[in-house]
């Protein structure tokens, strides 16, 4: 799930508390990308964001609202993160080196959850898109790899029977923005296709794997063009359909569950499982709404918490500046 190797954008970490997990993501991955006015952005995942934002706050005090440092410390910063949005505690605008960074922090345990099993789907969204991985001291890029799985299936439940692989990826892309209120007025229209089309090679190198697998399992088949571009043909029918909800997280199996019709199966070790008997377009249906309403609880949950955080000032220049991208991609 690396993206291109950048030491530079690393540097913040050597000025922050240890961490265990920590990645850069979004835009400062994209290979043409020279915007130096850009925010470099980070997933910091610690094993106790109380103590570590104790910590941080003696090294880093001017990181946070000072608000939030005056009333409460770490215990407010911790509080709001965790029962008004979604775990995640963000910095904004921290400046370093001449370029500005933004951080995110998260109980470890929380990462790991959501990317195992979508609780909020929010993190495990991130992490379906390429990420410059920096520090990793419990594995959590192998424990992604079930998230890509489960992401692929969802994106494979909504797609026709024909696609390109430029058309997978984007449709992998957006679901962690499927029901996100910010896409209606704060988010640039193109965005799903301008991170797909600027790391197309980036996600390749997350998903080529995969893809061999899925074919190996009859799930599709691939085949090349002759201008190199790679399509697939899916069988929709009920086995298939089967095979990838089975790949889902168990949060989303578990709410189609009452809709789903089910037959009685044994696995290679010849225990009894249940298998998933649904048509391709129920299957679209429920995962396309269940996706939008984790989403859109997730990112209004986090959005508030945002605004609360960064203080007034951050708060309102960060959704300015997503709001000037937004209005001027829906004018071209």
């Amino acid at each position: 799930m690396d993206g291109e190797k950048r030491p530079e954008l690393a540097s913040l970490l050597q000025t922050l508390p240890p961490v265990e997990f920590g990645c850069i993501y979004g835009s400062s991955l994209h290979p043409n990308n020279s915007d130096k006015t850009s925010m470099i952005d980070y997933i910091l995942g610690v094993a106790d964001p109380l103590e570590w934002h104790a910590e941080n706050l003696k090294m880093n005090r001017n990181h946070y609202a000072s608000w939030m440092v005056h009333l409460g410390g770490e215990r407010l910063i911790t509080g709001v993160a965790d029962h008004i949005g979604v775990g995640v505690h963000f910095n904004p605008f921290v400046s370093h080196e001449n370029q500005m960074f933004k951080y995110g922090v998260v109980r470890t345990h929380d990462l790991v959850q959501d990317i195992l099993e979508w609780k909020r789907f929010y993190l495990s969204g991130r992490l379906q898109k390429p990420v410059n991985v920096i520090v990793d001291n419990l594995d959590i890029e192998k424990l992604n790899s079930v998230n890509l799985k489960a992401v692929t299936s969802a994106a494979l439940i909504l797609l026709p029977s024909k696609f390109s692989e430029e058309e997978l990826y984007a449709k992998i892309c957006s679901l962690s923005y499927m029901g996100d209120l910010r896409m209606l007025f704060a988010e640039d229209k193109n965005k799903v296709k301008k991170i797909v089309q600027g790391q197309f090679h980036l996600f390749q190198r997350m998903y080529s794997p995969l893809l061999e697998e899925f074919a190996a399992r009859d799930l599709f088949r691939l085949s090349t063009s002759v201008d190199k571009k790679v399509n697939i043909v899916q069988d929709c029918g009920l086995s298939t359909t089967g095979s990838l909800v089975s790949y889902l997280p168990s949060t989303v199996r578990s709410k189609m569950g009452i809709k789903l019709g089910e037959e009685k199966v044994f696995d290679e070790s010849g225990r009894a499982a249940r298998k998933v008997l649904l048509k391709s377009d129920e299957a679209a249906y429920y995962v396309r709404n269940i996706l939008r309403n984790k989403v859109m609880v997730s990112s209004a949950r986090q959005a508030v918490a945002g605004l609360v955080t960064a203080g007034a000032v951050h708060g309102f220049k960060y959704l300015g500046n997503k709001m000037h991208k937004a209005w001027k991609s829906w004018l071209v």
